[in-house]
């Protein structure tokens, strides 16, 4: 299988021998199960921690969860620009403009923190 069309030639038959494999297993799958599997009352009630279901299926979530990982996200993406600065600040070539750079970018962050502090957001009442 040298050549051009060779390499063509493996891709086809990894890929064939894949679908065979998902045709077997389904077909093994269809042939070993039990033709109507016994269902005990009640089996298909979802429970949490096994725990009865009480009222309608609709639950509410609180908004300041939604608020608590919207901060995580602009903490973790503060995280993930400051400490690849840090590791490399003491190179040289880097000068007044990649520290003010980096002063904006916290800044910004530390406006983020005080307006959501200042809101009472942070707090765990």
């Amino acid at each position: 299988m040298d050549g051009y069309l060779g390499s063509y030639a493996t891709l086809g038959l990894v890929l064939l021998a894949g679908v065979l494999l998902f045709v077997a297993a389904f077909g093994a799958n269809r042939l070993l199960r039990p033709a109507r599997p016994a269902e005990p009352v009640g089996k298909r009630i979802p429970y949490e921690s096994g725990i009865d279901p009480v009222g309608g299926d609709w639950a509410q979530v609180q908004i300041r969860y939604y608020v608590y990982a919207y901060l995580y996200v602009l903490f973790a993406v503060e995280a993930v620009f400051l400490f690849p600065w840090a590791v490399i600040f003491d190179r040289p070539g880097f000068g007044g403009a990649a520290i003010a750079e980096m002063g904006v970018f916290v800044a910004v962050l530390a406006l983020g923190i005080l307006y959501a502090w200042r809101k009472r957001v942070l707090t765990w009442s």
